[in-house]
């Protein structure tokens, strides 16, 4: 699995982008993490080991105690292949813009030339 699959794979879970949105808060462990949910500290640890995997946390170690923390560098990949198209969306969007502006201006054009006058 590339790092971009394993990423939108980690981010797929909601339990997973819960835990990345505390972590942006600073680092805890995964008792912390794990006080919102009714799981187990072992299924926590497992969601942080995906979280890990693709990139997006690290773990650091203090005798017993590992921290979390959030690795934003691992969203780059993210941001990258969406920046893609958000520029091809963007451009196509402004392209539409421009056609209904001309469409607009086609319909308020008098079809008979004649201004505002009326019945001469």
């Amino acid at each position: 699995m590339d790092a971009l699959s394993r990423t939108f794979q980690a981010l797929g879970d909601p339990t997973r982008r819960a835990i990345l949105a505390r972590l942006m808060s600073g680092e805890a462990s995964v008792g912390e993490l794990a006080e919102p949910f009714a799981m187990t500290l072992p299924a926590v640890s497992k969601h942080l080991k995906v979280l890990e995997r693709a990139g997006l946390i690290s773990r650091g170690r203090d005798a017993q105690f590992r921290p979390a923390r959030l690795a934003p560098q691992g969203l780059r990949s993210v941001d990258a292949w969406i920046e893609t198209y958000r520029r091809l969306w963007s451009e196509q969007l402004d392209r539409l813009e421009d056609y209904l502006l001309e469409l607009q201006g086609e319909g308020t054009a008098d079809p008979g030339g004649g201004g505002s006058e009326r019945g001469t």
